[in-house]
């Protein structure tokens, strides 16, 4: 508890009055929990509330800044994972929604589906470091059926000043945040949805920050022993036996994560600083298939180096399904605002699970017992045994049954009423 205690202690000054930093903290112990959902009902009656009104101001009207929540979060991160070392991860999800009025609803493709759904879609950065990885920042992606309807966006309490801005653009935003503030970090990777983007890179090597994105197949770069630009796997057709190496990138639920792996020397495009420049080049060993990714670094570094960078990116894939066991995926509000905070206070557990996570690892003693590393699923779990498992008396349990369907009946009527039909009198 006391590492939870000091984790809540990085945003608790961001709450003026006590109330709604007593709520926030009961808010995020009860993402912790065990309930079967994160709304606010479930919140509040773990907390041991009579109401969820508590819990919904907390997310509503309470005065509070979720972005300066934000910074605070990445301030604990960096704090405890710092590294000169680290790697800045972008990636989006998805969350799939019923209705039109959650705040960036729509039909969209999402790769948490492959496919076009109804769903809402968030762009995350994550910070990746050897103690451990954590998501950062965070953007709803409003596309531009939303900010071309300004009645729709004022429904949802969407700032008049929040235009449309692409997922490439929500990324360069956050990257630019967070290496504002001085975040430690020496790469950054991201998928081909993002790797493709030359504004993006040149962000990067303006900032001296390597990277490794991945690209597209048909993605064209100028290889130093080939005359003009080629496709990549064009590059990758011509390449020997000899220029394959067996690497890992990384361990894996199931093992070491072993491809082959080559890369070729390019020349960057006229107005990029100068740097390594390459394309490297992933096969995988059971079928052949090929993935590709553009690499600069400030200085000179070893293909492993590369290859460790471009094994990262799944990184913040499990932060994805960490963070929606606690509730990433569960926003049940429908306003930006809202959104915003539910967020922020699930990017705050879940770091907090990855410090303990953390801790706990470098206070065990060396290898050789028979016990793999606490896991964040692990420490969630014990964490809700432990902890959150709060005993409450029988009233408590049938007062909120009683709320419940009294709530119930009320939405029932209300439904009933608007579907009855009109009679106009003559």
């Amino acid at each position: 508890m006391a590492e939870f205690d000091t984790g809540f202690a990085w945003i608790a000054g961001r709450f003026a009055r006590v109330e709604p930093r007593r709520q926030a903290r009961a808010f995020v112990l009860g993402l912790l929990s065990d309930v079967d959902s994160r709304s606010c009902w479930q919140l509040a009656e773990q907390a041991g509330d009579a109401s969820p009104h508590a819990m919904q101001r907390l997310l509503g009207e309470a005065v509070w800044d979720a972005d300066a929540v934000r910074d605070d979060v990445r301030g604990f991160v960096v704090d405890v994972l710092g590294d000169a070392d680290a790697v800045l991860i972008l990636d989006d999800t998805g969350d799939l929604k019923k209705g039109v009025h959650t705040v960036g609803t729509q039909r969209q493709y999402t790769g948490t589906a492959g496919r076009i759904e109804n769903a809402q879609v968030a762009v995350y950065l994550a910070y990746a470091a050897p103690g451990g990885y954590t998501l950062i920042d965070r953007e709803v992606y409003l596309p531009k059926a939303w900010t071309d309807d300004a009645d729709r966006c004022a429904r949802a309490g969407v700032p008049t000043e929040v235009g449309f801005a692409t997922k490439l653009t929500l990324a360069r935003r956050m990257l630019a945040r967070a290496l504002d503030a001085g975040t430690p970090a020496a790469w950054a990777t991201a998928d081909e949805a993002y790797g493709g983007d030359r504004h993006l890179r040149r962000d990067l090597q303006r900032r001296g920050v390597g990277y490794v994105l991945a690209v597209a197949k048909s993605h064209r770069v100028a290889a130093r022993a080939v005359d003009g630009p080629q496709r990549a796997d064009r590059l990758a057709a011509g390449l020997p036996a000899w220029a394959w190496n067996r690497l890992s990138a990384g361990a894996g639920s199931k093992g070491e994560r072993d491809y082959d792996w080559a890369w070729i020397t390019i020349t960057p495009p006229d107005g990029e600083p100068t740097g390594q420049h390459t394309l490297l080049i992933r096969r995988r060993i059971s079928d052949g298939e090929l993935a590709f990714y553009r690499c600069c670094s400030p200085k000179p570094v070893p293909l492993r180096r590369l290859v460790d960078v471009a094994g990262t990116r799944w990184s913040i894939e499990t932060c994805f399904q960490t963070g929606k066991s606690i509730g990433l995926d569960e926003p049940q509000v429908r306003r930006w605002h809202s959104w915003y905070r539910h967020t922020t206070l699930v990017m705050l557990a879940h770091a907090i699970l990855t410090v303990i996570a953390a801790r706990e690892r470098d206070n065990q003693p060396a290898a050789g017992q028979a016990l793999i590393p606490l896991t964040l699923n692990e420490i969630r779990r014990l964490f809700t045994k432990l902890i959150t498992n709060t005993v409450r008396p029988i009233s408590h349990w049938l007062a909120w049954s009683h709320w419940r369907r009294q709530h119930q009946a009320r939405a029932k009527t209300s439904h009933y009423r608007r579907r009855a039909p009109i009679h106009h009198s003559h």
